[in-house]
């Protein structure tokens, strides 16, 4: 029975490439590129300006005695200077001409020219090729172009003679060839050179990234503080270092508020489970009256009752944040959602001499989880009317402000000092943690309030001031109205 290999074995069977390798390879190949096609365009270009300076060489040869032996036939000194004693006079890229009549009889000859060319094949490659030069190997194996022409003799012409002639192109062979041996030697150097200064290219450029891994790895839950310097780094690194300082503040945020919850969960699950201990104990030290063991289970009951509803908030907060919380959409209307919470609360509010106005009669839809908007009012409601005096009032409202509306809660309460404000939707927070038993609150509701709102996509804000209440903000996008 086969099995796969793990993804360790593979792992150690194609171990993978550096950062640095990669680098110093990609600019290695790059550079070994670049060489190859700037070398070859150059030599491309050389070798084909030294071909068309030959072709016009011979093209400007051939004008010259096409015009002589149509003007001047009969001047054979000028024709064997031009054919003869100017070749002799050249020391480089010697060229040779031969001067045939009608019949193809030679009239002149360079000297020489049988001794290094094949007469016969020059002739017999050039005819029929008029003015276009080609390339011929002479009899020492020298490179060669010819060419040959039919010229009109004469003015008016009486007959036509023909024009060979060659040019030894032996030393733009032996360039061509000094530049082909130098393009090997600097292709060879470069395949060397590159690999080397690519990798000491990479290993400096990586550095900054080898010191953000390493602070990287030094950092623990116990070591959130430090951060990385991003000076001196490259706008890419330090815009890497940036975020990854944000992410550290954002995690050592985390952890702060994860100890602090749990903290605040430890003491609030111990108060209640004492309590109801200490009160068993008390009751078991000594023998009680039945109204004394009633009055024992009724304070552990409403212990349990305050235990039981923390254990309820801190699960609904725990579900309100896991990303995999979907909402139970509908369109809700806001005017019947505040009168619903209006007329439920109404009767406590009255007996706590406490006005509960609505204001919020405008009829504003929007696609919502009316269940959990209905904690959000009861909690916010309940909060309001807990912390007012007899006389005092509690009012709702609801707008429409572009594309959110906004919920207002509004007490003329006992209100919250200005520097307990930015702490009032943490969990466990209470302005006044000696109420907190006697009003029945867990530290939870805004908390819970916040969450909801974070949710549908929403937002919470509070103001307030001390001796004349406080107003809860909520805005929420109009996913959807009618």
């Amino acid at each position: 029975m086969s099995s796969k290999p793990s993804r360790s074995a593979l792992a150690a069977l194609h171990p993978r490439k550096t950062l640095a390798f990669r680098l110093s390879a990609a600019y290695s190949l790059a550079g070994l590129i670049l060489v190859i096609l700037a070398t070859a365009s150059l030599y491309i270009v050389l070798r084909t300006e030294l071909n068309r300076s030959t072709e016009l060489f011979l093209a400007d040869k051939l004008h010259v005695l096409q015009t002589m032996l149509r003007e001047r036939p009969d001047d054979g000194e000028a024709l064997n200077e031009e054919i003869e004693l100017e070749s002799q006079a050249r020391r480089y890229q010697q060229f040779y001409i031969r001067l045939l009549d009608e019949r193809g009889v030679p009239i002149m000859t360079t000297s020489g020219m049988a001794e290094q060319l094949d007469l016969v094949e020059l002739a017999s490659r050039t005819r029929g090729r008029s003015e276009r030069p080609i390339a011929m190997v002479g009899r020492h194996g020298k490179p060669f172009r010819v060419t040959s022409a039919s010229v009109a003799v004469g003015t008016p012409p009486t007959h036509n003679d023909t024009v060979q002639i060659a040019i030894d192109i032996s030393q733009e062979d032996d360039l061509l060839a000094r530049y082909r041996f130098w393009f090997w030697g600097i292709l060879l150097m470069t395949s060397v050179l590159f690999p080397l200064v690519g990798f000491r290219i990479a290993r400096d450029g990586i550095r900054p990234v080898e010191e953000i891994a390493a602070i990287a790895r030094r950092i623990t839950s116990t070591s959130l503080r430090e951060r990385i310097e991003s000076e001196g780094y490259p706008s890419e690194l330090a815009s890497l270092a940036g975020t990854f300082n944000e992410m550290l503040e954002r995690l050592e945020e985390s952890f702060e508020r994860i100890s602090r919850f749990t903290a605040d969960i430890a003491h609030d699950l111990r108060t209640p489970v004492n309590n109801i201990r200490g009160e068993a104990e008390v009751a078991l030290a000594r023998p009680r009256t039945a109204d004394e063991y009633r009055d024992v289970l009724e304070s552990s009951l409403e212990e349990s009752v305050r235990l039981s509803e923390l254990i309820g908030d801190l699960l609904f907060l725990a579900r309100a944040e896991s990303p995999f919380t979907e909402l139970h959409r509908e369109t809700v209307n806001i005017g019947e959602l505040l009168t619903t919470v209006h007329d439920y609360y109404e009767a406590s509010a009255s007996d706590a001499g406490i006005s509960l106005v609505n204001d919020g009669t405008e009829p504003l839809s929007a696609e919502l989880d009316r269940s959990l908007m209905l904690r959000v009012m009861s909690n916010l409601i309940s909060n309001a009317i807990a912390h007012t005096p007899p006389g005092g009032t509690v009012t709702l409202a609801a707008k429409n402000e572009d594309a959110a509306i906004r919920i207002e809660v509004s007490d003329t309460g006992v209100g919250i000092p200005v520097e307990a404000l930015p702490r009032v939707f943490d969990r466990f927070f209470r302005v006044d943690p000696s109420r907190s038993k006697a009003s029945g609150g867990t530290g939870l509701g805004l908390a819970i309030v916040l969450s909801i709102l974070t949710l549908h996509g929403g937002s919470a804000e509070i103001t307030s001031q001390l001796g004349r209440g406080t107003r809860v903000t909520l805005r929420m996008p109009v996913l959807a109205t009618r």
